[in-house]
């Protein structure tokens, strides 16, 4: 299973960007999906997941209420719509995949994305 997100981009605070995860593989749509991120200096964090069907979420209490993940099957993609940002949020963000997804650890994901950069300025 091979990932690309994009969407990411430079943007003020309070403002709002959608990321998106594609794939190629015909399995992604059996996996749940994760969304984590990595700031300068700082370890990879979990952000948000969804289940391979899309009924179900979970996040990071640093975003809950502002960004929300969903994801198009059909078009073997996951998105993550990022509102009211924040200059903490700024960082790369990666998605990841695997049969032993919807968990917030990373070693949970087998696969993972090359990483999209969110800068959040002032």
């Amino acid at each position: 299973v091979q990932l690309q997100a994009s969407g990411g981009g430079s943007v003020q605070a309070g403002g709002s960007l959608r990321l998106s995860c594609a794939s190629s593989g015909r399995a992604f749509s059996s996996y749940p999906v994760g969304w984590f991120r990595q700031a300068p200096g700082k370890e990879r964090e979990f952000v948000a997941t969804i289940t391979s069907n899309g009924d179900t979420t979970y996040y990071a209490d640093s975003v809950r209420g502002r960004f929300t993940i969903s994801r198009d099957n059909a078009k073997n993609t996951v998105y993550l719509q990022m509102n009211s940002l924040e200059l903490e949020d700024t960082a790369v963000y990666y998605c990841a995949s695997g049969p032993g997804g919807f968990s917030v650890p990373t070693w949970s994901y087998d696969y993972w994305g090359q990483g999209t950069l969110v800068t959040v300025s002032s």
